[in-house]
C-alpha cells in the first residue's frame, strides 16, 4: 500500500519539543521534495516546510522559523519536523506531504 503516515504528535505545554516524523511504504521518497502542513481547528489547511529531495535546500513559514526544523534521512524514507518553543497557536493537525501523496495527520496539542 502506497502511503504516508505521521506519527509523534501529543499533548505538549507551551515552550515544549516535539518530534514529528513521516514514514513512507510502498514508494520512496529520495527523489521529491517533502512539505510539511498544518490545519488549525475553524482554518484552512496552511503549509508549514519543505525540504528539497537531497535535503539541501529548505524553506519554512514566517510564523514558525527559527523554531522548527525540517530534515529528512532518505536511508529510512523518513522525513521529521523538530517543533521547539511551541506556542498554543502551533496546535493543530500536522501532514506530511509528498507529490499527489498526503498523510492521514497527527494532532498537535499546546496546551497548559
Amino acid at each position: 500500500q502506497l502511503q504516508l503516515v505521521e506519527s509523534g504528535g501529543g499533548l505538549v505545554q507551551p515552550g515544549g519539543s516535539l518530534r514529528l516524523s513521516c514514514a513512507a511504504s510502498g514508494f520512496s521518497l529520495h527523489s521529491a521534495a517533502i512539505g510539511w502542513f498544518r490545519q488549525a481547528p475553524g482554518k484552512e489547511r496552511e503549509w508549514v516546510s519543505c525540504i528539497s529531495s537531497s535535503g539541501d535546500n529548505t524553506d519554512y513559514a514566517y510564523s514558525i522559523k527559527g523554531r522548527f526544523t525540517i530534515s529528512r534521512d532518505n536511508a529510512k524514507n523518513t522525513a521529521y519536523l523538530q517543533m521547539n518553543s511551541l506556542k498554543p497557536e502551533d496546535t493543530g493537525v500536522y501532514y506530511c506531504q509528498s507529490g499527489a501523496f498526503w498523510g492521514q495527520g497527527t494532532q498537535v496539542t499546546v496546551s497548559s
